[in-house]
């Protein structure tokens, strides 16, 4: 008998058969493929058909599947075609492949006013979730807050050093770089359309107000949101796909105070380092545009700067950097320990986590910036 696969036709009274004979692995797939697919056609025959694989030499998986494919393809209503002779030796292989069942197809609802309404009563019940969660963690950190201060030596000091230094000193040279730019942009921008009316030197004013009220710690906050607020959401659910988070609670430790709050102190007291020397560089930035490009000396922007703003621009920028610190590493220590135990539900609240993030900070933004006015700052 030769290795190669065959499938022939028999007639046997009012049955047909299909006699599949040599080996019928993957090595032989371009055959066995157009011989099934051929064999796939008797599918509109009256004759009642049963395969035999009695003369198969070598069984795979790949060879499984296509003669569990020809039988449902054989099928006519409720009579199966059959599988006849089918040795102990891949009896099992047929049977597992035969549990395998193609997806069901899911019949699109038509819209409806019901529906959407559900959709909308859905989306506000996880808004509601969220903020139910984010405060929740809010609670949390703040009662371990509470506990390190009745108990100073449980404070991880090493702990929230480390996370300083990947938060904040690790941070500086791609967050003075993004700062530098946005003000070279935004003096480029100024002097272009100013420059219309000759009124060149009020682009310091829209510079000095811009970037140390909001251009300079809103942009901090979102490249801070992205880069070290995914990291702690990456981190807390690597702990939590790992059981590690489990087994610090096993062994009566509380992962709040360990985990959550060193990340927080470091990123509360990153952000407004991050955001001064963001401001700086983005006036820096800005200064030297407005000397190359529009014509206004050093000595003459120093001068506009100084009368141009005041102590309470820079008291406004610096007071939204903690607030936003903590939003972002709320949000991100919420989603890290929201983690199931796969990769797709990392990556899914590792992304949520930032889009969460940066939502939230340009929230903040604007209730500070409604507060601030509304008390004349």
């Amino acid at each position: 008998m030769s290795g190669d696969p065959k499938l022939e036709r028999i007639a046997k009274g009012n049955a047909l058969a299909l006699c599949a004979t040599g080996t019928w692995t993957a090595s032989f797939a371009p055959v066995l493929e157009r011989m099934v697919a051929d064999a796939e056609k008797l599918a509109d025959t009256p004759q009642s058909i049963f395969i035999d694989v009695s003369e198969v030499a070598k069984l795979d998986t790949f060879g499984a599947w296509l003669i569990e494919r020809l039988r449902r393809s054989l099928t006519k209503g409720p009579v199966e075609a059959q599988i006849a002779g089918l040795s102990a030796n891949y009896s099992s292989l047929v049977d597992e492949v035969r549990r395998v069942r193609g997806a069901a197809v899911v019949d699109s609802d038509p819209i409806t006013i019901s529906g959407m309404l559900e959709q909308i009563g859905r989306t506000v019940a996880g808004v509601a979730g969220t903020v139910a969660g984010l405060v929740d963690m809010l609670g949390a950190v703040l009662a371990a807050w509470f506990r390190v201060l009745i108990h100073p030596r449980s404070f991880r000091l090493t702990s929230t050093v480390h996370h300083m230094e990947q938060v904040c000193w690790r941070a500086v040279p791609i967050i003075v770089l993004i700062t530098f730019l946005i003000g070279c942009i935004i003096a480029q921008q100024g002097i272009f359309h100013f420059r219309r009316f000759g009124a060149d030197i009020f682009v310091v004013d829209m510079l000095g107000v811009l970037v140390l009220r909001e251009i300079g710690v809103l942009l901090v906050a979102i490249m801070v949101a992205g880069r070290s607020g995914s990291a702690y959401t990456a981190e807390l659910g690597s702990m939590k796909m790992r059981e590690e988070i489990d087994a610090l609670r096993t062994m009566g430790f509380d992962p709040i105070e360990v985990l959550v709050l060193p990340r927080m102190m470091a990123l509360v007291l990153a952000l407004p380092i991050l955001a001064f020397l963001g401001a700086m560089a983005a006036l820096y930035g800005g200064g030297l545009v407005a000397w190359l490009y529009g014509g206004v000396q050093p000595e003459a922007f120093l001068l506009r700067l100084r009368d141009a703003i005041s102590i309470d621009h820079f008291i406004v920028g610096i007071v939204k950097a903690p607030v936003m610190a903590a939003v972002i590493g709320i949000v991100a220590c919420v989603e890290g320990l929201a983690v199931q135990g796969s990769a797709e539900s990392l990556g899914q609240h590792t992304t949520a986590s930032v889009v969460k993030g940066i939502f939230f900070v340009i929230v903040m933004d604007g209730i500070f910036a409604i507060f601030f006015a509304s008390i004349g700052m």
